[in-house]
């Protein structure tokens, strides 16, 4: 499980790192090195006591909404988390790499570093995060698409839209556009989940 758990983490963050490197070299090779232009730098925090409380916030307006939509509407069965179920400590690296690396990482790496980075050059910050958010929500929503009503795919897509404004907006507001900030909330919360599916929480 572990050898499997490295190689997915790996070859998810490839591929996605492939086509945005890809993309970099085609359009923007000669005025930012290919991990500042992803944003995938060290967070400049101004104030740090302000970007621990944003932090903390976001945090819990991140977790309140999904978790509450895990808990009541979905079967805990059609979760990616699924695969460690009852698995105890004996998932943790797995869960780990899942969380951290392959879900995260390559998320961020296409959502806050690509897609909200692109349209804000070209619309603005406001427009731009909000794009990227709905295609974040509406990516989430549709995997779900098969296994639940309608009306709680929409949900699905609310919550974790605005989980991904939440995350595009303190990286740019708060931490001078590194995606670190919302990778390291965003593998919080997949951890979490994962946890939960481990030690049969749900």
């Amino acid at each position: 499980m572990v050898l499997q758990s490295v190689i997915d983490a790996v070859f998810q963050v490839i591929l996605f790192s492939v086509i945005l490197f890809i993309w970099w070299l085609n359009s923007a090779k000669k005025e930012q090195s290919f991990f500042a232009w992803l944003g995938l730098r060290k967070p400049v925090i101004e104030n740090k006591g302000n970007y621990f409380l944003w932090l903390l916030v976001i945090i819990v307006l991140f977790f309140g909404p999904l978790f509450t939509i895990t808990y009541f509407y979905l079967d805990s069965s059609i979760l990616a988390s699924n695969r460690f179920t009852g698995l105890g400590f004996s998932a943790l690296i797995p869960a780990l790499l899942y969380s951290i690396v392959q879900t995260g990482l390559s998320e961020e790496l296409f959502f806050r570093g690509f897609l909200l980075k692109r349209f804000m050059h070209k619309f603005g910050f406001q427009i731009g995060n909000i794009v990227q958010s709905l295609l974040f929500g509406i990516l989430h929503g549709w995997m779900f698409y098969s296994y639940i009503p309608f009306g709680v795919v929409m949900l699905v897509v609310l919550a974790t839209g605005f989980a991904g404004y939440l995350m595009g907006w303190i990286n740019e507001r708060k931490s001078n556009g590194s995606i670190i900030t919302s990778w390291g909330i965003h593998g919080i919360g997949n951890l979490l989940a994962s946890f939960m599916a481990m030690f049969n929480v749900l």
